[in-house]
């Protein structure tokens, strides 16, 4: 509110100061140059405190808002540190001005703020206490706005000061002073209601609006501005930090009582304080406003639930009195609605209203009609509501109205399906009412259409389902009658694929995608190897054999019959017949038929590489392929290169398929004819090892450990390094593992350089008896025995 254009006074600025930056700009690099040299700082820490009021003044007499001087501040390089700091500096020498000298410091940069001990809301007041079970209990529509902890309709703060604001003892009031001069004051309001300006008679502004605030204060600055307003002087009053108000609320309300809210609070912020009416008695379409005993303002929340209209939220004033009231009706939706509740409705309020409340009808309601249920004097009874009825019908309290969903059924729905152009759901209308005329709309019947019989699922009456059989090629030569249909009838024409077991063929053995295809028809030999990728290498074109089917009856009581019937031919490489097969057919007109079965043989002497490993003490360890079938152990170490010096054959180790297999190497170069000299197969391996120094005792002995070789030393000798035996070891049974896998049992055998001596143990005797056990029965054996000796000297004495 200003008492001149701002447009002409900024005019006035630019002119003032000649320059073609905006004034702000000039103003925010005031004291640049004294902080160019320390870059590290912020520049607000390096402006004294009289820059800093400079600064304000300057700001101020531009005219400009607070957030067009922040922005000014940031685009010449200024951040929001630097904004945040100089807020800080302004407030505290505001402060410490108003402390020292009683008189008004100039600030712009005002930041409205909520006064002190207001009311807050009760979490648990809203969250729990009246919260309602959606699944035990229906929802009243409109509670759910005011358990919603994120609405709270607290007023905005930086919002301009509002029209029609009435100032009362505690508010503060700003009044700007700029042109060729320039103040700035902060007035509060008095609890007297007046405000004092210094050297100036104060000024009565309770109960006034805003705007009539600012016409008497200016009034009196003309007093020491003379020509204010006229003469390059203007002056600007605007409200400051707040005040806050006293309003009670009363009724159905969750928490009812009185709030301390701000000035600009407004009706549903103070209804939200107290947790909002009463879910289960309150009313939510009469709330009333009382001002001076007098009712200022009725709430119907449902303008605001429904559409969003805020009319009714108007700002409060001190001692305020909200008063919720009870409902008088309210019914409740139940089923195809958009939002089942339970629904306030005032007098003159009508069903069709009320269904306008509940979202109206989903789009799966059954709208013909809906079944109310109404309470009477003494029981309940039930009504039926048609949707022309829906604007004449006057709801009472109580009322349940039940919508119902539409059946999952079509009046007038046929369908087709099968071996027809077009299969689908077709309308029962004139013009289609028949099964030849149904077959006519789908495009007729497709070529692989099974003419013999065809299929009619209809409902009956009684909701079973019956089928109806005819002749399709009947049917459509008017050989017999046509057949009516009627609605929900299902047609079915099946294909003559789906009267037959599926087609296959199958190609094994050597060609690159061994499988099953489906069967199709002039399919020849050649194409089917072809589909199957061709043939692999070491295939044998001229062993390519089929079994087929014999379709007859294979039993005879004359002899037996053969199950199948082979047919064997030759291809050449480039899958084309090359020879007759033994049937006495060109193999060029060779077709298959279903369910054949094509072998491609692989060739007799083709075989893969296949190679063996010898590692260790060998001239050339590696990989190697096997060279023929008659290649042995020897011809390996051969290949290798020979025996280092260093080979123990004593320890070779021959695996076959990861099993050590017991060799001797040692016989096996002496004499290459000794069984032993094993022929080699794919993946055998030989590792050579260097003479072993260890021998490993292990099993039923005292110390399980490995020793030195020692030559000289018995099996005895190495188990006594051992510690011996134990209790449990089964001697006898004692054996020696040698490196290359061979054993031999006995403690006369002979121990060599990196073999293993196991000593087994003993088996558990689960049945052996304990000591204690023992003892019972030795103590029951001798109890019979004196009781029998006794019996005996009795018998002697009677019979002497």
């Amino acid at each position: 509110m200003t008492t001149h254009d701002k447009l002409s006074v900024y005019t006035y600025y630019i002119r003032l100061y000649s320059k073609k930056a905006a004034i702000v700009t000039w103003i925010l690099l005031a004291g640049t140059a004294v902080l160019a040299q320390q870059k590290s700082v912020s520049r607000v820490d390096q402006l004294s405190d009289d820059q800093v009021l400079e600064f304000y003044r300057r700001a101020q007499a531009s005219g400009l808002t607070e957030m067009q001087i922040e922005q000014a501040a940031m685009s010449q390089g200024y951040t929001l540190d630097d904004i945040t700091k100089m807020r800080r500096r302004m407030t505290q020498l505001r402060t410490q001005g108003s402390r020292t000298t009683g008189q008004s410091v100039p600030d712009t940069g005002i930041v409205r703020t909520l006064p002190g001990g207001l009311s807050r809301r009760v979490l648990s007041d809203s969250l729990s206490l009246f919260s309602l079970d959606t699944v035990k209990k229906p929802v009243v529509f409109g509670a759910s706005l005011f358990q919603n902890a994120n609405l709270s309709f607290e007023p905005n703060l930086r919002m301009a000061t509002p029209k029609g604001y009435i100032v009362g003892p505690d508010d503060e009031i700003l009044v700007d002073i700029y042109g060729a001069s320039v103040a700035n004051m902060r007035l509060k309001v008095s609890p007297e209601g007046t405000v004092k300006m210094e050297g100036l008679a104060p000024v009565v502004v309770n109960g006034l609006t805003i705007e009539q605030a600012e016409q008497r204060i200016i009034g009196r600055l003309r007093q020491a501005y003379q020509g204010l307003g006229s003469n390059g002087t203007y002056a600007t009053v605007t409200l400051g930090n707040i005040r806050s108000i006293r309003v009670t609320i009363v009724g159905e309300v969750v928490r009812p009582g009185t709030y301390t809210i701000s000035s600009l609070g407004s009706a549903f912020n103070a209804l939200y304080l107290a947790g909002g009416p009463n879910p289960e008695t309150g009313s939510f379409r009469k709330i009333n406003i009382l001002r001076g005993n007098k009712v200022v303002r009725t709430i119907d929340l449902y303008d605001f639930l429904l559409r969003a209209d805020q009319k009714d939220n108007i700002r409060l004033q001190d001692q305020d009195v909200i008063r919720v009231g009870d409902y008088e009706t309210r019914v409740e939706f139940i089923g195809e609605v958009r939002r089942p509740a339970i629904y306030e409705l005032l007098p003159g309020e009508n069903l069709k209203t009320a269904l306008s409340f509940a979202g109206g009808f989903t789009d799966e309601a059954y709208t013909a009609s809906f079944t109310v249920r109404r309470n009477t004097s003494r029981e309940r009874k039930i009504l039926t509501v048609t949707e022309e009825q829906l604007a004449g019908f006057v709801p009472q309290r109580g009322d349940k109205y039940t919508v119902g969903k539409i059946l999952n059924r079509y009046e007038n729905l046929v369908q087709i399906t099968g071996a027809v152009m077009r299969p689908g759901e077709y309308a029962l209308e004139p013009g289609l009412t028949t099964v030849r005329e149904l077959i006519k709309r789908a495009e007729g019947l497709r070529n692989d259409a099974f003419m013999n019989r065809a299929q009619i699922f209809r409902e009956r009456t009684d909701m079973d389902i019956e089928n109806i059989s005819f002749s399709v090629s009947k049917l459509l030569k008017g050989e017999v009658a046509d057949i009516p249909l009627q609605r929900q009838d299902s047609v079915v024409i099946q294909s003559i694929r789906d009267l037959r077991e599926t087609y296959y063929v199958i190609i094994e053995g050597a060609v690159n995608k061994p499988d099953s295809f489906l069967y199709v028809r002039n399919l020849s030999a050649a194409d089917l190897i072809a589909m199957a990728g061709g043939f692999k290498e070491g295939a044998a074109p001229s062993r390519i054999e089929i079994a087929r089917r014999i379709g007859a009856d294979t039993l005879s009581t004359k002899g037996a019959r053969p199950t199948v019937e082979i047919f064997s031919f030759a291809l050449d490489p480039a899958l084309g017949i090359s020879s007759s097969n033994t049937n006495g057919a060109t193999p060029a007109e060779f077709t298959l038929q279903p369910f054949d079965i094509l072998y491609v043989r692989s060739a007799p002497y083709y075989e893969n590489q296949q190679r063996v490993y010898i590692g260790g003490e060998v001239m050339h360890s590696g990989n190697y392929a096997i060279v023929g079938r008659s290649e042995r152990i020897n011809d390996l170490i051969r290949r290798a290169g020979g025996l280092k010096p260093e080979a123990y054959l004593q320890g070779a180790q021959f695996k076959r398929r990861g099993d050590l297999v017991a060799t001797d190497l040692r016989k096996i170069l002496d004499d290459i004819g000794v069984e032993q000299n094993l022929l080699l197969e794919s993946g055998d391996s030989l590792f050579i090892p260097r003479k072993s120094e260890i021998v490993r005792v292990q099993g039923a002995v005292l110390n399980p450990s490995s020793v030195s070789f020692e030559r000289g030393f018995s099996f005895r000798d190495y188990v006594a390094q051992a510690g011996g035996y134990t209790e449990n070891a089964r001697k006898n049974k004692s054996y020696v593992i040698y490196p290359s896998g061979r054993k031999q049992v006995g403690q006369r055998s002979k121990v060599e350089p990196g073999s293993i001596i196991n000593v087994p143990f003993k088996p558990l005797q689960e049945n052996r008896m304990s000591p204690a056990e023992r003892v019972g029965i030795l103590s029951l054996v001798g109890t019979l025995a004196a009781t029998t000796a006794t019996i005996l000297i009795n018998i002697l004495s009677k019979s002497n």
